[in-house]
């Protein structure tokens, strides 16, 4: 893979990054010791062999004079990866808390332009307790799910398993420069086809967007370009229960779980609870399993209003279930949501210069980014030292100050919140919320099968 051009989706994550918002995701893993050894001895260097090994990681953005406004991945021949991968020591005794002050303070920093967008941080305290890695992938460079393929490549299992195989590299026909009569009729109507389609998202997207897009005040502040981290971890087993008895899927109670997390967070804070919001955008992966490595970004979005205002937690999954419901039946493609599939619809050169006014049109459309990100299901190690939590990051658009992404490992749901930290200081109230909303479930949904039991 020598030179790409990036998609338009990709694109737009390029032209849309500033100073301010950086378009980079996140993932903190946190390590336990290897049995009979030190926790991060040899780890730094494991790190930079196994990312050096990865080959999107050798890709740089470059711009092309064609397509105009267009840029391409091209392979850094001068590639450095000890300009990627580095250490940070801590000091402090609460590791926990250190870890996660740093990350922030790293996720605040955009990734070098000139370089393969993403870096990796082995962050180690003074003990022999375990350590964490901090890895950032610009959103350009991957969608979560790419992202996660990528990233998974400096586990022990992945990487011996890269190293044990073979691929073949599919022979690629060869294509004339000069395109015939029929090929030329097949581009036109293909070009008619996506104006069509880019016609029925936007209005879709236009459909969505509010005229007086106010927000709440602490979601949509005025951005600081500070970063803070907070946490959660939730036992899977609980969320299934919730969703056994009350229906729906595990994302749905997890998005409910957010919104009753929200309520209990706005409360204490005396702020409103508005009837209609806060937004949130739920991102909706269209990749298909096996597609290309280099096939970019594959998302669209739905649009879910968090039922803040209701009281009652059942009552607000089971809102939630609706409008999910509602979403998936309209599907990725019509729904209020497919901003994402609007982007990719336009020409390089709409999104070179029209990025300010996209990044600035997001709190038009949504308050919140809310996603999952699926993780390999088996035990993870690195340098035989065992995963044991791992907490995803997504990137904070313009407009807003509040990022939720969810990902299931070992048996948990491990919770990363990304946020502005001047808007939200009280970050890990909120992350603590999420804990005490599920626990107010679990003891509902026990109290209904318990009623049903006794009725019957």
């Amino acid at each position: 893979m020598s030179s790409e051009l990036l998609a338009p989706l990709d694109l737009a994550f390029w032209h849309l990054e500033s100073t301010g918002h950086p378009m980079h995701l996140g993932a903190l893993a946190l390590f336990g010791p290897r049995p009979g050894g030190e926790a991060a001895d040899g780890v730094l260097g494991l790190l930079a062999d196994r990312a050096a090994a990865i080959p999107r990681l050798r890709m740089r953005v470059r711009d092309v004079l064609l397509p105009v406004g267009g840029a391409a991945w091209s392979t850094t021949k001068d590639f450095d990866v000890r300009r990627h991968v580095r250490e940070v020591g801590l000091t402090g005794d609460d590791f926990a808390a250190e870890v996660t002050a740093a990350a922030g303070e790293l996720m605040e920093r955009p990734l070098e332009r000139g370089l393969p967008p993403w870096e990796m941080y082995l962050l180690r305290g003074p003990r022999d307790e375990g350590f964490a890695v901090l890895v950032k992938l610009h959103h350009a460079l991957a969608d979560g799910m790419r992202a996660v393929a990528i990233g998974a490549g400096i586990f022990d299992e992945i990487a011996d398993a890269r190293h044990t195989g073979s691929r073949r590299a599919r022979p690629v026909p060869p294509r004339s420069w000069l395109a015939g009569p029929r090929v030329l009729a097949d581009l036109a109507q293909s070009r008619i086809e996506e104006l069509g389609r880019a016609v029925g998202v936007g209005a879709s997207v236009v459909r969505a967007s509010r005229l007086d897009p106010r927000g709440l005040p602490a979601l949509t502040a005025a951005p600081s370009g500070t970063r803070r981290l907070g946490t959660a971890v939730l036992p899977l087993d609980d969320v299934q229960q919730v969703r056994r008895v009350a229906g729906g899927t595990a994302n749905d109670v997890l998005l409910a779980v957010v919104a009753g997390a929200l309520r209990r967070w706005m409360q204490e804070r005396g702020e409103r609870l508005p009837a209609a919001g806060p937004r949130a955008l739920v991102p909706v992966s269209r990749r298909r399993p096996g597609s290309p490595s280099g096939s970019g970004n594959k998302l669209s979005a739905y649009l879910l209003q968090l039922p803040v205002a209701e009281p009652d937690p059942l009552a607000r999954l089971a809102s939630v279930r609706r409008a999910m419901d509602r979403n998936k039946a309209a599907g990725p493609a019509r729904g209020a949501g497919a901003v994402a599939l609007l982007a990719d619809q336009l020409p390089p050169l709409a999104h070179r210069f029209g990025a300010p006014l996209a990044g600035g049109a997001a709190r038009m459309l949504f308050d919140v980014l809310v996603t999952s990100v699926p993780l390999p299901r088996s035990a993870l190690s690195l340098g035989g030292c065992p995963l044991r939590e791992i907490y995803p990051m997504a990137p904070l658009a313009r407009g807003q100050s509040l990022a939720v992404a969810m990902s299931t490992y070992g048996g948990q749901v491990h919770i990363g919140l990304v946020a502005d930290g001047k808007a939200l200081p009280d970050l890990d109230r909120l992350a603590d919320a999420t804990r005490e909303e599920l626990d107010v479930l679990l003891d509902l949904v026990g109290g209904e099968v318990a009623r049903e039991g006794a009725v019957r």
